[in-house]
């Protein structure tokens, strides 16, 4: 009774044509539709317009949605769910809609994914539940994702997909074309099919083009090519993403200390890999770790605390350089109103080398060889900006205050924090970086306590002697 109800409700000819509006956010009207058909029970409705949804599409929709009608609709659509869905949205939204699921269900709708997207699913669930789950899969599957799940995390062998294509270099190109037609677990798309020999270790590859275009008694080995950029399952993510960037390839080999095939990762899995360890990069630069949207507010909290607490200790510091010119402050009151001047310019300044410093560490454009030019060119930037900003501040505390000597103690102070701060940008992230430390959690605090520090001990202490107070 109540799926004809909400049809008639919701007639054919106001179906949504898309899931967005003019400004990319979910569709008001289409989301509406959909928490209606949620809160009347209508599984034909969700079924029919958000089963024909991509499976981002879908993970936008479950973003917009609160997380009992996120429960509601995995429960309603049943089977026609795409569980893909569920490697688009953030972590708390994700586990959210697991923990609700009995593990029998997520070992069902684990069988459907791709390896990697089962893994990506499985990692952040608690061990007991993981277990329960892999103990549910086929032998074979449960393999696979447990050898997946033991390679450490964020690692190209926790990324990889299992499913690929290996023949053996004697096969003919008939041979392989023909067991491509008859095997059923092949994966769903591919471009290339990997060379290997009886022990498992990569001979080379073959592309699909390659493939098409050779006559079918061709043996394998006559056409395939070695594969000079197989990826060790070991190896950190980010770099496995940037070698296969950096050669324009479609898929690469993962192989294990052995050299033995174990995998592949795929460009669509390099995007991935690129897009989160930029929000990483991102988050860590403002001190909020792997903060989430969708997180509660204890969890957000506690996540930006730890930063916060280290940026009020580097602020004490800041204030005892201040309370060393006490005296002069006194006596000259425009200095309190220009001291924020000073260090708001060489904090921003600071922060725009630190940026383009961590960006390019993470990137790997910063090596043993161009890191001199790159210091040497932020020093020279900073000396430019200086004088410019030196310049202009200079001439408006004179005129402000009536008084020349103020203008020029202004404008050197900034010449001096302006260049201590594109030096710090700099050099902090390169050093953090040289001892293993990540430049992006730590270097935003470290640079704003130099800038703070010299910007106020450089223009205090140049009005103490220039005026002679104190």
């Amino acid at each position: 009774m109540a799926d004809t109800q909400l049809t008639s409700d919701v007639p054919e000819a106001v179906a949504p044509s898309g899931v967005y509006d003019a400004d990319g956010f979910v569709d008001g009207a289409f989301l509406e539709r959909v928490e209606a058909a949620i809160e009347g029970e209508n599984p034909a409705y969700l079924r029919e317009e958000v089963g024909r949804l991509h499976e981002s599409e879908l993970g936008d929709l479950l973003e917009a949605l609160d997380n009992d009608a996120r429960q509601s609709l995995v429960r309603l659509m049943g089977d026609e769910f795409d569980y893909t869905a569920l490697t688009e949205v953030d972590e708390a939204i994700r586990l959210s809609i697991v923990d609700a699921m009995p593990n029998a269900q997520v070992a069902e709708a684990l069988r459907e994914l791709d390896s990697d997207d089962a893994v990506y699913i499985l990692e952040d669930l608690d061990e007991e539940d993981r277990k329960e789950i892999l103990d549910r899969l086929p032998f074979r599957e449960r393999i696979r994702l447990r050898r997946s799940l033991e390679y450490p995390e964020e690692s190209a062998g926790r990324r990889m997909q299992t499913e690929f294509v290996a023949v053996p270099p004697f096969w003919t190109v008939g041979q392989t074309i023909d067991y491509m037609r008859d095997e059923e677990e092949l994966p769903e798309s591919f471009a290339q099919i990997f060379v290997i020999d009886p022990s498992f270790k990569l001979q080379g590859a073959v592309d699909l083009d390659r493939i098409l275009r050779a006559k079918r008694p061709e043996k394998i080995e006559d056409i395939m090519h070695e594969t000079r950029h197989a990826i060790p399952a070991e190896m950190d993510q980010e770099e496995a993403a940037q070698i296969i960037e950096q050669y324009d390839l479609l898929s690469a080999a993962v192989v294990d200390e052995n050299e033995r095939l174990v995998g592949i990762l795929t460009i669509d899995d390099v995007i991935d890999i690129l897009q989160q360890e930029a929000d990483e990069d991102i988050k860590r630069l403002g001190g909020v770790g792997d903060e989430e949207i969708s997180d509660t507010v204890l969890t957000a909290a506690r996540s930006r605390f730890s930063w916060l607490l280290i940026n009020l200790a580097t602020a004490i510091l800041a204030s005892c350089v201040i309370g060393l010119f006490d005296a002069t402050i006194e006596q000259m009151v425009a200095l309190a109103i220009l001291m924020p001047i000073v260090a708001s310019m060489g904090g921003n300044a600071g922060t725009q080398t630190m940026t383009v410093a961590v960006r390019a560490l993470a990137a790997r454009d910063i090596d043993l060889y161009n890191a001199g030019r790159i210091i040497r060119r932020e020093a020279l930037v900073g000396l430019l900006n200086g004088v410019l900003f030196a310049l202009i501040i200079g001439l408006v505390a004179a005129v402000w205050f009536e008084s020349a000597g103020l203008g020029g103690v202004i404008a050197v102070a900034m010449v001096v924090n302006m260049m201590a701060a594109a030096l710090a940008g700099i050099l902090i992230p390169l050093v953090l970086d040289r001892f293993g430390a990540d430049p992006a959690i730590a270097s935003g605090t470290f640079v704003t306590t130099v800038t703070d520090v010299v910007g106020f001990f450089a223009f205090l202490g140049l009005a103490a002697f220039w005026f002679g107070l104190g």
